[in-house]
C-alpha cells in the first residue's frame, strides 16, 4: 500500500503530496462509459467455424457416407439412427471445445498485462483492461505502459520500437498540466503510449486514452490474444493420425473390393463394411486427448497460483531436470529487515531496545540514501528502522529533496543522492550500496578495505545481506559549474555496514526436499554476496556443497569449462544478467532440462532461452511475465514444486489414455474385419462402432484427464524430454491388450456358432456385450498398471462412477428399447447370451491380469 506521507522526486525541488487518482466509483463509471481497455484482438472461434472443423473430419466423413448408404439400402431407422449420432458426437464435441476455450480463454485473462494505479489514494494491482482515462499510473522499470499517458511526475526511459522502429529508449520528462492532446502528439516530452516498455526510472502518469483510442490503435498494431502454437506431443500425434488414416482409407478399400469381387456381396454392403473397417482403425481421440489435456492441464495449475502463459509448456514440466531459481522472493519472503549495524569496531543488533547515538550518523546517512516513498525492499525497511527509531529527532530529513542522484552503475555498485545545504555552494552527499564499492569510492587504504571485508564475510555468513554507507560533501568551485560526471570525483568518509535479512519461506525447505526426491536439482543464481547465498542455501537445505562460483569467476572461464563447473555447484552468487543466460544455456548443453525464474527486465533473455521459464507475478516485470512460459501468482517456490508435480500427472494421464485408446480399437478392428474374411455374419456396423466412439471419447477426454497423480509421482527421476506416449513400449502393451480381448471375443463367437444354434441377432448381442463391458475393463486396466483392474475401481476419480453409470445405462437403453434394439440388430435379451458375455468378459479380464503381470511392471 503506498504511504500518504510527501513523495518526492529526484530533479524537484519541493514535495507534493502523493495525488489520490481517481475513486473506486468514478473509475467504474468511466469504464462502462468508455468500454474496456482493449486493442482490437483474434475473436473466439464460433460454434459454426468448429461444426465445420469436426465435419470435416475423415471419420465424421465416413458416418454421413454410411448414413446416405443406408437411406440407399432402404433401411430409414439405421439411417436416422446413424445420422442422428452424428449431431450428438457434434454436440459432445462443442462442448469438448468450449471448455478447453474457456480454459484458455481464463488463461488469457490472467496472464493479460496487469497495471499498478493509485485510487481513493491508495496503490493497486489492476488488470490492464480496467484502465480508463484520468487513472493515474505509477510506473516503474520493466512495466508495459497499459494505456497512452501523460508524465506528471518523476523521470524515465521509455522503449518505444514498437511505434517508431528505433531501439533506442527515449527520455521523457515530467508535465504536470495535463494535456489531452499528448496522446496524439509523439514529440511531447511527457507523451506515453500504449505498449511500450519503461526501461529505467520511476514515475506517475495520467491516463488519456484507452483502447483503439490510443497511438497503438489508431496505426492499427492490434494486439491479439496470445497465440496457441501445437505442443511437441501434437505435433507427433498429428503425423500418427495422418499415417494411421492413409492405412485405413487402404485397408477399408482393400475390404471393399474383397466382398464385392470375391464374396459376391453387393457394392453397398461391401461398402459398408469398408467404412466400418476405417471407422475402427482411425484413432481421432488422440488429437482431442492432448489439446484437451494440456488444455485443461494449464487450468488446473492456475488453481495452484501458476499461470500457463504458453500451453505446450506444459509437456515440458516433467521433464525438468535442473530448476534454476533466485533467492530473493523465490526461497525467501521478500519482506526485508535490518537486523544489525557495524560502525567501526561497534555493533548494534536491530532487535535491541534502543539505538546507540553512536549509530544515529550512519541511520541518518542511509535514510537520506534511500527514496522517501521506496520500491525496493531492502530501502523500505531502511526507511521503516529509520522512522521508528529516529522520529523527532535532527536525524530524520523527511523534508528534504535531492538536487541530483547518481544511480547504479555496472562499474559502480553504489547510489548517491546530493542534497543542497544553508551555503548555495555546499552539497551533502549521501552514499549507500555495495560495501566494496562503498569502500573504493571512500579511497579507504587496503587494510581498512581487508577489514570491512572480513566484517562483510562473517554478517554474510549469517545470511544477511550487507550494504555499505557513506557520507561526503562537495563545495562547487564557481557557482554555475558542471556536476562531477562520476561517483569517483566525490569525497567520502565511510560510515559502516547494514545487515538487512530476508526469511526464508517457511514452506521452501519441505519443497527442496520433494524436488530432490524427483531427481530435480536445484541451483541457486542470485546477485547476492557469496556468503549470504551459502548461508540461505544452508538454511533451506538447497545443499551441502560449500563450493560457490560468482560471476566474475564465470565470465573467465570458457564453455568447457563452465558445464564442468557446474556439475558440482549449486549456488552461483555476484551474478549479472547475463550470467544467468549464460548459465542456462551452460546447463542446456551438458543434455539438462532447465527452469528458471526471473523477475527483472534483464532477466527476460535467460527465461525466454530456458525450456521453462518462470516469471514472478507479484514482484515480476511485465517484461518478464511475457518472457516467460510460467507465471507464478503468489511468487511461491512451493508453487514450482506443484507445477512439477502436475506437469507429470499430465504427461502420465495423456500416457494412459494412449494406452487405453489403442487398445480398445483393436477388438474393434478385429470384430469389422475378421468376420468379412472369414465369411462370417457381420458382427460390427457403422451404428455399432458409433455407439462406442460415445464411450471412448468421454472414456479419453473426461475420465483419464481426471485421474490424481500417483502416489510417486515426485519420486521418480524425470523422463527425458524426447519421451512420449507413443513409444513402441507403450503402444506394444497397448495392442497385446486389444488383441487378446479381441481373440477371446472372436472364439467365442466361433464357438458358440460352432456348438449352439443361436441365431446372428443372439451371437451379436453375446459378442458386443461383453465388448462395450471390456471397454470399461480397459479404462481399469490402464488407470494404474501396478494394480488389478478391481483394485482401480477405488474411487479416487469422480468420473470413474459417473462413467460406470454411462456405461450401464446405454447398454440397457440399446438392449431394452425395442425400437433401439432392432436397429442395432438385437435378439431380446435371454439368460443363455448373457451368460455367455458374462463369461467372456471374465476371459478378458484374466488375460489383461495376466498380461499385465508379464509385462506391465516395464511400464511403471
Amino acid at each position: 500500500m503506498a504511504s500518504n506521507k510527501p513523495r518526492t522526486v529526484a530533479g524537484q525541488d519541493r514535495a507534493d503530496p502523493m495525488p489520490a487518482g481517481l475513486s473506486t466509483v468514478e473509475a467504474a463509471a468511466r469504464l462502462t462509459r468508455d468500454g474496456p481497455n482493449l486493442l482490437p484482438g483474434a475473436t473466439p472461434k464460433s460454434a459454426w467455424a468448429i461444426v465445420l472443423g469436426v465435419l470435416r473430419e475423415p471419420m465424421f466423413l465416413m458416418l454421413l457416407a454410411a448414413g446416405g448408404i443406408y437411406l440407399l439400402l432402404g433401411d430409414k431407422g439405421e439411417a436416422l439412427f446413424l445420422l442422428g449420432f452424428v449431431f450428438v458426437v457434434i454436440g459432445i464435441t462443442l462442448a469438448q471445445e468450449r471448455k478447453t476455450q474457456r480454459a484458455l480463454e481464463s488463461l488469457r485473462d490472467l496472464s493479460a498485462p496487469r497495471a499498478l494505479v493509485i485510487r481513493d489514494g491508495r496503490e493497486q494491482r489492476i488488470a490492464g483492461r480496467d484502465v480508463v482515462v484520468g487513472d493515474l499510473l505509477v510506473l516503474h522499470e520493466g512495466d508495459r505502459i497499459p494505456a497512452d499517458a501523460q508524465l506528471v511526475s518523476g523521470q524515465v526511459d521509455v522503449d518505444e520500437s514498437l511505434l517508431t522502429g528505433e531501439a533506442v529508449p527515449v527520455s521523457k520528462l515530467p508535465d504536470p498540466v495535463v494535456h489531452p492532446a499528448a496522446a496524439t502528439d509523439k514529440d511531447h516530452p511527457a507523451a506515453l503510449f500504449a505498449s511500450t516498455v519503461v526501461t529505467k526510472g520511476v514515475g506517475q502518469a495520467v491516463v488519456v486514452a484507452t483502447g483503439a483510442r490510443t497511438a497503438v490503435g489508431g496505426i492499427g498494431a492490434a494486439l491479439a490474444n496470445t497465440a496457441e502454437v501445437d505442443s511437441g506431443l501434437q505435433r507427433a500425434s498429428a503425423k500418427l493420425i495422418r499415417n494411421l488414416t492413409l492405412i485405413a482409407l487402404a485397408l477399408a478399400l482393400s475390404l471393399v473390393l474383397l466382398n464385392w469381387l470375391w464374396d459376391g456381396r453387393t457394392l453397398l454392403e461391401s461398402l459398408l463394411s469398408g467404412i466400418a473397417l476405417a471407422m475402427a482403425i482411425l484413432p481421432e481421440e488422440i488429437p482431442v486427448i492432448l489439446t484437451v489435456f494440456l488444455a485443461l492441464g494449464a487450468w488446473r495449475l492456475s488453481k495452484s497460483k501458476v499461470l500457463t502463459r504458453r500451453v505446450p509448456a506444459v509437456e515440458a514440466l516433467g521433464a525438468i531436470t535442473v530448476l534454476a531459481v533466485d533467492k530473493t522472493g523465490t526461497l525467501t519472503q521478500n519482506r526485508m529487515q535490518v537486523a544489525q549495524f557495524v560502525a567501526g569496531e561497534e555493533r548494534f543488533d536491530a532487535d535491541s531496545a534502543e539505538l546507540p547515538e553512536t549509530f544515529h550518523t550512519l541511520v541518518e546517512f542511509a535514510l537520506l540514501a534511500t527514496p522517501l516513498d521506496p520500491f525496493d525492499p531492502m530501502e523500505k525497511a531502511i526507511q521503516a528502522f529509520g522512522h521508528a527509531r529516529l522520529t523527532g529527532t535532527e536525524h530524520v530529513h523527511d523534508d528534504r529533496s535531492p538536487t541530483r542522484q547518481y544511480d547504479l552503475a555496472p562499474d559502480i555498485l553504489a547510489m548517491t543522492r546530493v542534497f543542497a545545504t544553508t551555503r548555495p555552494e555546499v552539497y551533502t552527499l549521501a552514499t549507500k550500496g555495495a560495501p566494496e564499492a562503498v569502500a573504493d569510492l571512500c579511497h579507504l587504504p587496503a587494510p581498512e578495505r581487508a577489514a570491512i571485508a572480513r566484517e562483510v564475510e562473517a554478517m554474510a555468513a549469517r545470511g544477511l545481506r550487507v550494504l555499505g554507507v557513506a557520507r561526503g560533501t562537495w563545495q562547487a568551485p564557481t557557482e554555475g559549474a558542471p556536476w562531477p560526471a562520476s561517483q569517483h570525483d566525490f569525497d567520502f568518509v565511510f560510515l559502516g555496514l547494514i545487515g538487512l535479512i530476508d526469511p526464508p519461506r517457511p514452506e521452501v525447505p519441505a519443497a527442496i526436499a520433494e524436488c530432490r526426491a524427483a531427481g530435480v536439482r536445484i541451483v541457486m543464481m542470485t546477485g547476492d554476496h557469496p556468503a549470504t547465498a551459502r548461508a540461505i542455501a544452508a538454511q533451506v537445505g538447497l545443499s551441502e556443497r560449500a563450493e560457490v562460483v560468482t560471476g566474475p569467476e564465470i565470465a573467465g572461464m570458457d564453455d568447457a569449462k563452465l558445464r564442468e563447473r557446474l556439475r558440482g555447484v549449486d549456488v552461483c552468487a555476484r551474478l549479472a544478467p547475463e550470467h544467468k543466460l549464460r548459465l542456462v544455456r551452460a546447463l542446456q548443453a551438458d543434455g539438462q532440462v532447465v527452469a528458471m525464474t526471473g523477475d527483472g527486465v534483464n532477466d527476460a533473455p535467460a527465461l525466454k532461452a530456458a525450456d521453462v521459464g518462470i516469471a514472478m507475478g507479484e514482484r515480476g516485470t511485465d517484461v518478464a511475465r511475457e518472457a516467460a512460459a510460467l507465471v507464478l501468482l503468489d511468487d511461491s517456490f512451493a508453487s514450482i514444486v506443484q507445477a512439477i508435480r502436475g506437469g507429470r500427472r499430465i504427461f502420465d494421464n495423456i500416457t494412459k489414455a494412449t494406452r487405453f485408446v489403442f487398445a480398445v480399437h483393436m477388438p474393434i478392428i478385429a470384430l469389422a474385419l475378421l468376420p468379412a474374411l472369414l465369411h462370417w455374419p457381420v458382427l460390427l456396423l457403422p451404428v455399432h462402432i458409433v455407439l462406442l466412439e460415445l464411450l471412448i471419447d468421454p472414456s479419453c477426454s473426461i475420465v483419464f484427464e481426471a485421474e490424481p497423480a500417483a502416489a510417486d509421482v515426485m519420486q521418480r527421476p524425470p523422463r527425458p524430454l524426447t519421451a512420449s506416449p507413443f513409444t513402441l513400449n507403450n503402444i506394444g502393451f497397448a495392442l497385446l491388450q486389444g488383441l487378446g480381448i479381441a481373440a477371446v471375443l472372436l472364439a467365442g463367437h466361433a464357438l458358440l456358432q460352432h456348438y449352439t444354434d443361436w441365431p446372428e441377432a443372439d451371437l451379436r448381442l453375446a459378442v458386443f456385450t461383453a465388448l462395450v463391458l471390456a471397454l470399461f475393463l480397459l479404462i481399469l486396466a490402464n488407470r494404474d498398471l501396478r494394480h488389478a483392474a478391481a483394485f482401480n475401481l477405488r474411487a479416487e476419480n469422480p468420473w470413474l462412477a459417473r462413467m460406470f453409470a454411462a456405461v450401464t445405462a446405454m447398454l440397457a437403453a440399446v438392449l431394452l428399447i425395442p425400437g433401439l434394439r432392432d436397429v442395432m440388430g438385437f435378439a431380446s435379451v435371454s439368460l443363455p447370451p448373457t451368460i455367455a458375455a458374462l463369461g467372456l468378459l471374465l476371459l478378458c479380464g484374466l488375460w489383461l491380469q495376466g498380461l499385465r503381470l508379464a509385462w506391465g511392471r516395464r511400464l511403471v
